[in-house]
């Protein structure tokens, strides 16, 4: 749920500040941010009323593996220009940080959905 407030934390600094020193920089930020928010939140209702137990055709570990992959890229790079171009607009420098924020989070969500999908399995046979 961290990753879900760092996100719309994130949307909500660049999308308040009247005068983007980089609009095409920002409008990236903006876009990417918001996506991903939408995408965890769709994940999460999914979750919450086991949505996926009724659609056995797609691998959602994988899936969710895929997309904290993808986030996390994305985000990182979107929160490097954002940190370049922000020319010491403080929502914008607030926005970046967030979205620094939001990078790592992605990253520990991303390092246990890979031990989960692709980690040691147990056999359950003891000799």
């Amino acid at each position: 749920m961290s990753l879900n407030l760092a996100l719309l934390v994130t949307f909500l600094c660049v999308r308040c500040v009247r005068g983007w020193p980089s609009w095409a920089a920002f409008q990236f930020f903006e876009v990417v941010a918001l996506w991903f928010l939408v995408a965890l939140l769709i994940f999460f209702l999914m979750h919450l009323f086991r949505l996926q137990a009724k659609m056995p055709c797609i691998n959602w570990p994988l899936t969710e593996f895929f997309h904290y992959s993808v986030g996390t890229v994305l985000i990182l790079i979107a929160s490097i220009v954002g940190a370049v171009k922000s020319e010491s607009v403080s929502a914008l420098v607030a926005g970046s940080v967030f979205g620094f924020i939001a990078t790592f989070l992605m990253a520990v969500s991303l390092w246990t959905s890979y031990s989960v999908t692709c980690g040691p399995h147990p056999t359950g046979s003891a000799v």
